[in-house]
This record gives structure tokens, sequence and C-alpha cells, in this order.
């Protein structure tokens, strides 16, 4: 990608927050109240994001140059105007995709986990409090991550429970069933529920990262975290 990171911009209804969407690089996605500020805050996520990119063997193919490039605007829900979050699908959302292109953006959705992974064993486990995410802790903040997930997994036919995703062992079990129910519902051309399977890669990728971020803003440990 030569040309500037590609983004769709997803607006709500009531025109309260702008969300700017890389459909290229899940996870990569930031909102504001303004289009034009909501397509420069991806760009300040790009060094971060270029962890995710080299985790997932794809630095080299990472835009990393200021610019982007939009190629779509398409209209949010009402939750993208009070989150400022995607909600919402755009046209490449429902794109039928090929087994290649699922595989690279699992792939990513994959590198998004194991980034938050490192994260949450690095991070001190009291965080600096403050309005973002209602003061929670670390564990707090890894609970409702996957609490969340497990909830979206269900579209592909994924049942478990918290409990069984409390260690490693099943947390990793958990994710390769989440992967191979992506690539069950795709080679058999479903939906996640209600989802196009993109999004359903997306929102977790970002949802994953977004919580990363929120861990490494607030980490009280004595020498910063970075993840560079």
């Amino acid at each position: 990608m030569t040309d500037g990171i590609r983004v769709t911009v997803e607006t709500g209804p009531k025109g309260k927050r702008v969300v700017a969407v890389a459909p290229d690089w899940p996870g990569l996605e930031r909102g504001a109240k303004t289009e034009n500020a909501a397509i420069e805050r991806p760009l300040a996520y790009v060094p971060p994001h270029a962890e995710v990119a080299r985790l997932a063997g794809m630095d080299a193919a990472f835009n990393s140059n200021s610019s982007v490039d939009v190629v779509e605007r398409y209209p949010g829900t009402g939750s993208t105007d009070f989150w400022g979050v995607s909600f919402a699908f755009s046209s490449l959302d429902g794109q039928a995709i090929s087994s290649e292109t699922l595989e690279r953006e699992l792939t990513l959705m994959q590198a998004s986990w194991t980034l938050f992974d490192d994260v949450r064993s690095r991070v001190s486990a009291t965080l600096r409090k403050g309005p973002r995410g209602g003061g929670r802790d670390r564990d707090q903040i890894v609970r409702h991550t996957l609490t969340n997930e497990l909830g979206w997994a269900s579209g592909v036919g994924v049942s478990f429970t918290e409990e069984a995703i409390s260690t490693d062992e099943g947390l990793r079990a958990y994710r390769d069933v989440y992967s191979d129910g992506i690539r069950e519902s795709h080679a058999q051309g479903k939906l996640a529920g209600k989802w196009p399977l993109r999004f359903l890669i997306r929102h977790t990728a970002y949802d994953t990262l977004d919580h990363a971020w929120e861990m490494i803003d607030k980490d009280l440990t004595t020498a910063p975290l970075t993840i560079d």
C-alpha cells in the first residue's frame, strides 16, 4: 500500500460522531466529532498499530505515511453517535472475499490478541483513574473485553463461558475455535448473526486494541509502557 491508508467514513444519524475505519487494517479505526477530525485520528494510531502489523508479519506492507484516502462514506447508527465507535457496515464489509483475504484479516485479528495479552502481562494491576473506562483496573478491563467478545463469537456458533477462558490454555482454545468458526461461516456463505464477517473481525480487533491502548494510557509502572 503506497498511496496512503484507505478509510471509510461512518457518520451517525444526528451527526454527533464520525468514525474513520481503515478496512485493510482491522482494528485501525477512531471516532471524533467531525469528519475531518475523525480522518486525522487514525493517523495518530499508525505508530502503535505498526506493532500489530509486525506481529502479523505484515510490517513491510503497512503504510506508515501520514496520509489517508477516503474511499467511501456511509450512514451510521444511533450507537455511532453515542459511542463514537463504528456500528454500521460499509459496502466493503459486505463484499465477498477470498479465503486468502479472510486469512489475512484473521491474522491481523489474532495479532491484536497477541498485543493485548502482552500489554496486560506488563501493566500495573491498579491503573490510573480517569474518565475513560469509568476508572476500571487491569483485570476489570480484561474481563470486560473478553466478555464482550464472547457475545460476538456466538454469531459464528462459538459457545464458551467466562470460566472456560479464565486460564491461558482455555483462552487459546477459545480463540482457535473462534477463528475456525469464522472460517466455517465464510465457507458456508453465512453472516455472523446479522454482522458481515469482515465487520466481526474488525470490530473484534478494534475493541481488543482500544482496551490495550486504554491499559497503556493508565499504566502506573515505574517505566512508562510502550509497545515499540
